[in-house]
């Protein structure tokens, strides 16, 4: 269900005014639109930085209000002065029903909210259907719940398990709180039927946990490669993400995802020597950590521990760029007679044999074409 057209053109007024605001204070996007009109035709990835800002500033809200630089009205900024109530995270948007859809907060203890659409239907904003995990910023709005028309997701396939677990934890979140479809929450105790009570009341198993946060931190790992180095990087990112997760119990259910992103990029990273000028993609490695919001303390003693658990050294063949195996020594050391041997003084005959055993990455003459050997 939508919100009236006409609250929906206020509030996106109001929302770009206080974004726009946002954004020439912090200085996020590098671009600084004088409107809040130029300011909605900022890409999504640009509004998302910004707002993504603002969650770490909220104090630029009350700033937005004092000074009131777009010139609004009284009744206006009683508005925006109520968005103090957000709630932000991650969300299930688990289901449409008859007056809104429902959003179930992915912490603990679960809460379910009725939140209402802006200008297009939940449906067409989230192509791969119901559930669907999404980072959102849900706001109130004229006595109701809206979202601000961003959002993220995660490309997480829901098995029937994972459902059963969901639904299990929506029954929980009913007879917790009820269905919120207010911020701040009513006082208001939530009718509780006896169905609802005798239902179970289960966490998501281990399993399903992993694929959730699998999922989140290769959408993270992902999304920093493609804005700073590259789809070989990308690869060995989730490469080793998923490694993590079939560890049992998977590591990866203990701390926070953006710190698991970080020491994964990190740690490829380290093999590859990303903080090498000579690279190509080069990095230091402490801007990796500033990307993430992660100490770099903190981030240094995470990769440490993949590297332990996973015996990952310099130069590990196994997550060495492809384009950097050339100029990898130990990704051509095979034994031969006894003795250890570069494979690319090798003959042919035996470089193919070496090959055959998954022993080197490709045949040397062949490098031009390894993605075809490697298939």
């Amino acid at each position: 269900m939508l919100i009236d057209p006409n609250e929906g053109r206020q509030f996106y007024r109001l929302y770009w005014s206080l974004m726009l605001f946002v954004n020439q204070r912090l200085k996020v996007t590098g671009v600084y639109p004088s409107t809040s009109e130029e300011f909605s035709l900022l890409s999504d990835n640009l509004r998302f930085k910004v707002r993504e800002a603002f969650l770490a500033e909220i104090d630029l809200l009350q700033t937005f209000i004092t000074e009131n630089p777009a010139h609004l009205l009284p009744e206006e900024l009683d508005i925006i002065a109520s968005w103090k109530h957000f709630v932000a995270g991650e969300f299930f948007l688990l289901k449409q029903l008859s007056q809104y859809a429902v959003f179930l907060s992915s912490a603990d203890p679960p809460v379910a909210y009725g939140v209402l659409a802006l200008a297009l239907p939940f449906e067409q904003v989230v192509r791969r259907g119901f559930p669907a995990l999404l980072k959102v910023l849900l706001l109130p709005f004229n006595g109701k719940i809206i979202y601000d028309g961003i959002m993220s997701g995660y490309n997480i396939s829901f098995g029937p398990g994972l459902r059963r677990s969901l639904n299990e934890r929506f029954l929980e979140a009913q007879e917790r709180s009820g269905i919120i479809t207010t911020l701040p929450p009513s006082s208001q105790p939530p009718a509780r039927t006896k169905s609802s009570r005798t239902k179970s009341r289960k966490k998501l198993d281990p399993k399903d946990q992993t694929a959730a946060v699998l999922g989140n931190i290769i959408d993270m790992t992902d999304r920093f490669c493609q804005e700073h180095l590259n789809e070989e990087y990308a690869q060995l990112c989730r490469m080793l993400a998923e490694k993590l997760a079939r560890k049992r119990p998977s590591p990866l259910l203990g701390g926070k995802a953006n710190t698991w992103a970080c020491a994964i990029i990190r740690t490829i990273g380290l093999v590859n020597f990303l903080d090498d000028p000579s690279q190509s993609p080069h990095m230091k490695l402490t801007a990796i950590d500033k990307a993430f919001g992660v100490g770099q303390s903190t981030a240094t003693t995470k990769s440490s521990l993949i590297r332990k658990m996973l015996k990952i050294g310099v130069f590990d063949p196994a997550w060495t760029l492809l384009s950097q195996m050339g100029s990898n020594p130990m990704a051509w050391m095979i034994e031969y007679n006894g003795i250890p041997v570069d494979a690319r003084l090798l003959s042919r005959d035996l470089q193919e044999e070496a090959f055959r055993k998954g022993l080197i990455p490709y045949i040397p003459e062949q490098e031009g074409t390894a993605d075809e050997n490697l298939n």
